[in-house]
């Protein structure tokens, strides 16, 4: 399904940004983070792949990619029945070479845009109708669903502990991140080398402790163009380890461990698959493909 109108609405507003003085995003990022490695998801959703779509507005999915797995409250019965066969959480203990466990790793077609494009459409519940016709997206359809259930989750209030802020450019991304660790940080993202179906994946030799302090965790929405979840999370570390697929493809992943999930509601989807109360023992769940962690050095 194609925006007729999308594309000129963005060429315009690139037009109008490339007669101003502000930095492209990538030397933004440089002249903030000049020691840190920009990992591959941002790349890709910089320099989107050829003959892919520049905006994520044409693919209508049911629910934002598996962001509830972040989410303390409650999970749905279609995320019961949707999930049952994917090993979404697990274990600290099991994350060592040989562990077997089924998985998905899919990417997206969304992309960056300048700080100063979206600064300018809105980003509000109250303003819904707006964006809908920034993006000329029909009331009722799956996208404007995707696009409704995304500031959704960004109003949500915090949990104890938790920071966070939705940011709609890399530039604010990256303000966002020093803001709470500071400029001396690394970043890290899931790299496949190519997509798969679901699939049993072995985790390989490799795996190493990458944190276990405060990290920020970026996550990917389902909206007309990249648009991230970010929070600064206490209690967690993170892992980064090597998987293979029984059908050869290659992963480079990491593993998110929360330490304290007392304030998680008991209905979690991650209590229903581990049988194991709130608070009781460290929940662990990979990084989804276009998700970024980013931790001090």
């Amino acid at each position: 399904m194609e925006f007729p109108y999308l594309s000129i609405f963005i060429s315009l507003n690139l037009a109008l940004v490339a007669t101003h003085a502000a930095l492209p995003p990538e030397l933004y990022w440089k002249s903030k983070l000049p020691t840190t490695q920009i990992p591959k998801a941002i790349t890709d959703i910089l320099h989107p792949r050829k003959g892919g779509t520049s905006m994520d507005v044409g693919k209508a999915r049911r629910m934002q990619p598996l962001l509830f797995i972040y989410w303390p409250y409650d999970a749905s019965v279609t995320q019961l029945h949707d999930y049952q066969n994917l090993d979404l959480f697990f274990f600290e203990k099991d994350l060592h070479n040989g562990t077997k466990l089924n998985m998905q790793f899919t990417k997206t077609g969304a992309t960056f845009l300048p700080r100063e494009v979206a600064n300018s459409i809105p980003f509000s519940s109250n303003k819904v109708e707006n964006i809908l016709n920034y993006f000329s997206i029909k009331q009722g359809s799956a996208e404007s669903e995707n696009l409704k259930q995304a500031i959704g989750y960004c109003e949500t209030p915090t949990i104890e502990g938790e920071e966070k802020s939705c940011v709609t450019s890399l530039e604010s991304m990256v303000d966002f991140t020093t803001s709470k660790l500071g400029n001396n940080v690394e970043a890290v993202s899931t790299e496949a080398n190519k997509e798969s179906d679901k699939q049993q994946y072995i985790i390989a030799k490799g795996v190493k402790k990458l944190s276990e302090n405060k990290i920020v965790v970026c996550h990917l929405l389902s909206y007309p163009y990249a648009v991230f979840y970010c929070h600064k999370l206490r209690a967690t570390k993170v892992y980064y380890l090597p998987m293979e697929g029984i059908d050869g493809t290659k992963v480079k992943t990491a593993a998110i461990c929360h330490n304290d999930t007392s304030q998680w509601s008991p209905k979690h989807l991650a209590f229903h698959v581990l049988k194991v109360q709130p608070g009781t023992v460290p929940v662990c769940h990979f990084l989804q493909h276009g998700h970024v962690i980013w931790f001090s050095k």
